[in-house]
């Protein structure tokens, strides 16, 4: 089984959509753009976001188990996807890599 460090890419920020359609909520993503995890045994880590997390997994455990190529050649990296979470409002883009 393999390693898979999970990097936060970007991070955008959707004021207008926020504004039109969500209610006021006092806590948001605490996720920093460059911020690092890394993934063991396909688990997820520490201080991972529950929502990012679903949204990435499958791959995180495709790619722990050395398969990878997704949808025949997505990615310039084999070994790498491109994943982001769930949030309309915040949503953050994830690089993860076989390591």
């Amino acid at each position: 089984m393999y390693d898979v460090r999970i990097t936060a890419i970007r991070k955008a920020d959707y004021k207008d959509l926020q504004t039109k359609y969500e209610n006021p909520i006092e806590h948001t993503c605490d996720v920093r753009e460059g911020q690092v995890w890394v993934s063991k045994d396909a688990k997820k880590p520490g201080g991972m976001c529950d929502s990012a997390w679903e949204s990435m997994r499958w791959f995180v455990a495709e790619l722990a188990a050395g398969r990878g190529n997704f949808y025949d050649g997505w990615m310039r990296n084999p070994n790498s996807a491109m994943i982001s979470c769930n949030d309309g409002f915040r949503p953050v883009s994830f690089l993860l890599e076989r390591v």
